[in-house]
């Protein structure tokens, strides 16, 4: 983004992040089409990993049962120029998730979700600060 209006890396990777996390836009296959970069990854808190195509099937199937979310405690990193570490809470109809995903940036496509992980928590577990 060489554009002067465009935001920073932080800006637009928690931008991109709460973009996905959108069930109208998890739910479309050509909208997460253009979040997930080809070489897109996943972990998810049940320890099954997905690939950018299988990732885009379940989460059509799990927007037709789950309700928005909600984000919590989000900070970003910027690792590099065009590499961005986001983390935080996720609480989706009382079940929490620590959450962190990296987002990359492309000259084809600009910012997109490289990988993201989740991790079940209860609310009697320690956070984390650093």
């Amino acid at each position: 983004m060489s554009n002067g209006d465009a935001p920073d890396p932080a800006t637009a990777a928690i931008e991109g992040e709460l973009c996905f996390l959108d069930p109208a836009v998890f739910s479309s296959p050509r909208l997460l089409g253009e979040l997930l970069h080809p070489a897109f990854r996943s972990f998810g808190s049940s320890g099954r990993s997905w690939d950018r195509q299988s990732y885009i099937e379940e989460l059509r199937e799990w927007a037709r049962t789950t309700t928005p979310g909600t984000v919590s405690g989000m900070v970003a990193r910027e690792l590099a120029p065009d590499l961005v570490l986001l983390t935080f809470d996720l609480n989706v109809r009382e079940r929490r998730v620590h959450r962190s995903s990296l987002w990359r940036r492309t000259d084809e496509a600009g910012w997109q979700l490289y990988f993201t992980q989740g991790t079940a928590f209860t609310a009697g577990d320690m956070g984390w600060d650093g």
